[in-house]
């Protein structure tokens, strides 16, 4: 055999070698450990989730018994009118009653020297 046909065996066979090792490793090892903690965290989101779920309705309830009945009368009846109050006029006067119109842009803007001797 020459020099080149061994050397091109032995490459091939430590190729092989290294590659069933890694197999192996992966078939019995790591896999196995990725398939059980996959279903140790599948189990802890769905009892996340119906913890959650249990908090958010425990906290809700918890805030509606804590809202003193004056404040349901006197100050959700004041928002109301306010966010009525606000909605209508710019329904009437549209977005420019908000942030004003072309003409109140270009007062509030200040002009640049480059743009006055331009004109």
């Amino acid at each position: 055999m020459s020099d080149w046909t061994f050397i091109a065996v032995i490459a091939l066979v430590t190729g092989s070698v290294v590659a069933l090792v890694l197999l192996g490793v992966w078939l019995l090892v790591v896999r196995p450990h990725l398939d059980r903690k996959v279903e140790q965290l599948i189990e802890a989101s769905q009892n996340i989730e119906l913890k959650v779920s249990q908090g958010v309705k425990r906290g809700v309830r918890e805030a509606f018994r804590e809202i003193p009945e004056t404040a349901l009368d006197g100050t959700l009846k004041e928002s109301t009118r306010q966010f009525r109050k606000f909605g209508s006029a710019l329904f009437e006067n549209g977005l420019s009653s908000f942030i004003g119109n072309a003409d109140d842009l270009e007062r509030r803007t200040p002009r640049s020297p480059k743009a006055d001797k331009e004109d």
